[in-house]
């Protein structure tokens, strides 16, 4: 077997260096591209050593290092955004990820091809819901005179509570992703053998055995994967939904990172000291993806990403 492989191997490697002129022909554009578009902007780094000047270019504005590091890791608000960044990740993370398992293992068990079309369709659909649209849902139903209290017979403005933000945040970024999040999964359950489970049926297994000999081995490897990937993201919040639904009576919980770094830079013009912070959630970012894979490789056999 092993030879085989290898022969298969040599033989490839061969024709690759026949025909080398036809991969340089088809890499190049998607190489030059990823060059321009991902790897010379990272030079915009140096922003957040500088007292930048847009008239003046990284160059020509003033090398102050790490002082709007020590800036934002001095300020008074500084465990008050990294708490709430972390934890609407954490919380979101915790209750968002399993539910788009739980679909696509629900999915799964519906044996009626148009009523498993239409429930995804209907699943599927926030998905396509611009952030700002599903805000000002969010906002509307929410109010005062909105369906919520009018259903519960109250008159409590739920945007202006702290305590309810993250409720909401959570609760809204499930509906609109967990649906569409669900493909992968349900198409990694595609290939789940039959067999086995028809197996499994007659030794007189339950749903749940089954789910656990059949369909999770299945979908395994791309959970870790995933789950992987949502931790090194953890920090990576958009600044777009916490900032459309934020109000000046729930600062307190809505105020992240992200909106901060929008507000510092776009809004007060301190570019420097928004690329320091930006920087500052990168870097937290990539230690938390490294250790995260690490964790899942003594976990999971030696095997990581």
């Amino acid at each position: 077997m092993k030879e085989k492989v290898a022969v298969d191997f040599r033989s490839k490697l061969n024709y690759i260096k026949r025909h080398w002129q036809l991969y340089v022909f088809f890499m190049m554009p998607a190489f030059v591209l990823t060059i321009i578009f991902k790897y010379i902007p990272m030079g915009g780094i140096m922003i957040a050593f500088t007292e930048y000047n847009p008239f003046r270019g990284i160059w020509g504005s003033e090398w102050v290092g790490f002082a709007h590091f020590n800036r934002f890791l001095s300020s008074p608000d500084f465990m008050t955004y990294l708490i709430n960044t972390l934890k609407l990740s954490v919380y979101g993370l915790l209750w968002g990820f399993p539910v788009p398992i739980i679909l696509a293992l629900l999915l799964n068990r519906i044996t009626s091809v148009r009523m498993k079309k239409n429930i995804q369709l209907v699943l599927y659909m926030p998905n396509f819901v611009s952030v700002i649209v599903l805000c000002g849902i969010v906002r509307i139903l929410l109010s005062i005179t909105g369906p919520v209290n009018l259903f519960f017979h109250s008159s409590i403005n739920f945007m202006t509570m702290p305590e309810a933000f993250r409720t909401i945040y959570i609760a809204s970024g499930i509906w609109q992703g967990a649906g569409w999040a669900s493909i992968m999964y349900t198409a990694a359950l595609s290939n789940a053998s039959q067999d086995l489970r028809e197996a499994a049926k007659i030794d007189g297994a339950n749903i749940l055995q089954q789910i656990k000999v059949v369909e999770w081995p299945a979908i395994k490897d791309i959970v870790l994967i995933q789950f992987i990937m949502s931790v090194g993201n953890i920090m990576s919040i958009g600044f777009e939904k916490a900032y459309a639904l934020q109000t000046d009576l729930n600062l307190a919980s809505s105020e992240i990172i992200s909106t901060y770094v929008y507000k510092k830079g776009l809004l007060d013009g301190d570019y420097g000291f928004s690329t320091a912070v930006g920087l500052f959630n990168t870097v937290i970012n990539i230690i938390l993806l490294i250790s995260m894979n690490q964790v899942v490789k003594k976990m999971n056999e030696g095997r990581g990403i």
